[in-house]
């Protein structure tokens, strides 16, 4: 046959075919065909991926994922372009109880002049660079240089937290502590610059540290650090114990070396695709786009744990092996396609929900799922021929084990069969009402590690001084006056008392915080002079026609006391006659942003979910078949829903995420089932019980294993040091162990309890690959 001919007749066959995976099992199909090309393939392929891993890198910046989600971030955007924040420097806590020794305070003078002399820094700002108004004209310095004992400064630094502004900020009370703060060159900490940034500016404090001085390091771009860190950490423990344990219990599972190992390549190669095609799209990971590789690895081995089974099983009926490798193509291959346009669905509807972040994972976790089924549509089997030809055996049945739980399940639906489906039914319509009562929740304590020490010295420099969360209320000027005319004056202090207000007295920075100063006869110009150029743009613009002000939360603050906080001040704003003030930062676009993102997210998910369950009626040319897919597939997402719920966590992105994967999961299974079900039927003839037990005892240990696999790889995840992390792992593992009561007790029961109703599912046309069967219907129609 001609190259020509065979594409023809592959054609024809997606064309005409009653393929429930539409005809896209075909690469498989091309892989038997032509081996060499398509090896040739699948080994440059993985050669270019490969070539990508030394530039995998996760970008840490939280911006990316809440980039054009809506007004918030559009309100942040417009805020730090016009003024700057607060939010990408970086804090260094200086502790010492010997502060007020003349000796200890030059030592701390002299580390913040180094700091300030550090290549990454366009500026500083703490006790020694600031300056005051002098009576005698111009500006002296905050701190009196020259100081000879204890007295004196103890004197100086107590007057400068007290009636110093910007010191009460920098000051701890106690005399005991100082902030100083260095602001980053943004340029110089795109990409990696901030890992370098961060370790110079260790270099330059090791110098300081030991002796009386306890030197902390804190600010964002160190959390964000951190994340990044824990969260690569994280993502190579879960890779390298997922594939070792997979490995193990695959090994358990089949009883033989050759078979884990061949169960455990094609995930490996899978991540190694979508990482290295990732890399190439996005130039890094992002905190969402990294979890794609576990999504990939996830059900990369259920995949290949489906085939393996459905491999050996007709070998050991009696099949050439060869030749079970290609009908074990033909009978998972379009379930397989099913499965991953399904879960393709669910990333499609995720794009349509705001923020870069998302989209960017929608488009990445779709990328993925296709990548996925082409390594197995082309790797698996080129790795099952190459095995049998380096003298493969087959090993011995499956572990007794993995059965065990199908006989409980098939005598459960056969004695009990209408009792558990009229039982899953109620539950599944009970979970229905968290689904509606959960709320989003974000909370930023649970993106750090939780034995953070920046996210410990953030807390000190909130109990001491002002904090490093701050909250930015933009006020529009009229009289645009850039030294702040008597009436921009009065509406920035009446903005800044209600602000101080809902904080607490000497957390608000602002141009009215400086009346001490106009109080003793300073001119406003004098005053914004003597704090310098830098500091003036974050207190009003060049063009006097905006102000700002800043006020400094707990680093730590609920998602709800915080919307509370930003509702009282609206009201506060408007009841005062303030109009066109805007209230944002970053903190509160995280807040506000991830609610409108979550509920898209949640949305969608709900979408999908309709979407793919009328897709599997369509693939199998059956309502009935997708009315039998409702009750598993809804169980795991409500039934985790559920769970979030009752323990209180709420919907955050991540537990959006664990969803979308649970739902993958749950079809994933489903599908096989009811494609080998549907297969018994059509092509093997059996009757509709016969069908049901004989599907059950195929790949019923398959899904058993499949599971225990996956939930045993997850659980190392549970106690990651990340909460965020460690809250997906167990969703995953409740989400997994759901899919399986789903799938291998009430789909079976539905199956039973509905004999009469799923009995014309054997009666629909099949058209294979020489001829069309039609054993019911000689004329060509069909049934349904």
């Amino acid at each position: 046959m001609s190259e020509g001919s065979f594409v023809a007749r592959l054609w024809a066959r997606v064309v005409y075919d009653r393929s429930i995976g539409f005809g896209f099992e075909y690469i498989g199909l091309t892989t038997l065909r032509y081996p060499r090309i398509m090896a040739l393939f699948a080994l440059v392929f993985t050669i270019i991926c490969a070539s990508q891993m030394p530039r995998v890198n996760v970008d840490g910046d939280l911006l990316r994922v809440y980039a054009h989600s809506g007004p918030y971030y559009d309100a942040y955007e417009h805020l730090s372009q016009t003024f700057g924040t607060f939010e990408n420097d970086i804090y260094v806590l200086v502790s010492s109880p010997n502060l007020t020794q003349p000796e200890t305070l030059e030592q701390v003078r002299e580390l913040a002049f180094d700091l300030e002399l550090n290549e990454f820094a366009v500026g500083t700002m703490s006790p020694f660079t600031l300056r005051r108004p002098s009576s005698a004209g111009g500006s002296v310095p905050a701190v009196p240089e020259g100081m000879t004992d204890f007295a004196q400064v103890a004197l100086a630094l107590t007057d400068l937290q007290q009636n110093d502004p910007m010191m009460r900020n920098l000051i701890t009370p106690d005399l005991t502590g100082m902030v100083l703060i260095m602001f980053p060159n943004q340029e110089m900490t795109r990409g990696d610059g901030t890992k370098a940034m961060l370790a110079s500016v260790r270099d330059t404090l090791r110098y300081y540290e030991g002796g009386d001085l306890q030197i902390e390091l804190t600010g964002p771009p160190v959390w964000t650090s951190e994340m990044i860190s824990a969260s690569v950490n994280d993502q190579i423990k879960f890779t390298t114990y997922g594939f070792g344990l997979g490995a193990l219990i695959a090994l358990f599972a089949l009883r033989s070396l050759t078979g884990a190992l061949l169960v455990a390549a094609t995930p490996f190669v899978a991540v190694l695709w979508s990482m290295g095609t990732v890399m190439m799209m996005f130039g890094s990971f992002s905190f969402l786009t990294i979890i794609v590789t576990t999504l990939v690895l996830v059900m990369a081995f259920a995949e290949s744990m489906f085939f393996i089974f459905n491999w050996l099983a007709f070998w050991r009926d009696g099949m050439e092996p060869h030749k079970a490798v290609d009908a074990t193509l033909k009978l998972v291959g379009p379930a397989t396609a099913l499965t991953t346009l399904t879960t393709l669905v669910a990333f499609a509807s995720l794009y349509f929900s705001p923020g870069q972040g998302v989209q960017e994972f929608a488009i990445a976790g779709a990328v993925g799922c296709a990548i996925m089924f082409v390594c197995l549509m082309t790797v698996m089997p080129l790795l099952l021929k190459l095995s049998l030809r380096l003298g493969f055996r087959s090993p011995k049945p499956p572990s007794f084990a993995l059965n065990a739980p199908v006989p409980l399940a098939w005598m459960l639906a056969t004695r009990f069969g209408r009792s558990i489906t009229a039982l899953s039914a109620l539950v599944v319509v009970l979970l229905v009402v968290p689904y509606f009562l959960i709320e989003p929740k974000f909370s930023f304590e649970d993106f750090m590690a939780s034995d953070s020490n920046a996210l410990n010295a953030a807390a000190e420099i909130d109990q001491g001084v002002g904090g490093v969360a701050p909250l930015y209320i933009r006020v529009p000027l009229s009289e645009h006056d850039p030294n702040v005319a008597q009436a921009d004056f009065e509406r920035i202090r009446t903005v800044h008392q209600i602000l101080e207000g809902e904080l607490g007295d000497n957390k608000v920075i602002s141009v009215a915080s400086m009346s001490n100063y106009t109080d003793s006869g300073f001119s406003r110009k004098e005053v914004l002079d003597a704090v310098g150029p830098f500091l003036r743009k974050r207190f009003v613009t060049d063009d006097g026609a905006q102000g700002l002000v800043t006020g400094f939360m707990p680093t730590i603050i609920e998602s709800n006391a915080l919307k509370d906080m930003v509702s009282r001040i609206t009201d506060k704003l408007a009841a005062a006659g303030i109009e066109g003030a805007e209230v944002g930062g970053f903190r509160m676009l995280t807040t506000f942003a991830t609610d409108d993102i979550v509920r898209s997210l949640q949305a969608s998910l709900s979408v999908s979910v309709i979407i793919n369950i009328v897709l599997i009626g369509f693939a199998f040319g059956s309502v009935r078949v997708a009315l039998a897919s409702i009750v598993p597939n809804l169980f795991p997402i409500l039934g985790t829903e559920a769970y979030l719920w009752a323990s209180g966590s709420g919907l955050q992105l991540t537990t959006v995420i664990a969803l979308t994967i649970a739902f993958g999961i749950a079809v994933n299974d489903t599908i096989h089932f009811l494609s080998h079900y549907v297969h018994d039927r059509r092509e093997a003839h059996l009757d509709h019980l016969g069908a049901v037990k004989n599907t059950m005892e195929r790949i019923g240990g398959a899904i058993v294993a499949t599971t225990v696999i996956l939930c045993v790889g997850t659980a190392i995840v549970a106690f990651s040091d990340l909460p965020q992390v460690a809250l997906f792992g167990r969703l995953f593992v409740i989400s997994l162990a759901l899919a399986l009561v789903g799938d291998l007790f009430m789909l079976p029961a539905i199956l039973v309890a509905g004999a009469t109703f799923f009995q014309p599912l054997g009666r629909i046309r099949v058209r294979t690959a020489d001829h069309v069967d039609t054993p019911d219907d000689p004329a060509g129609g069909h049934a349904t």
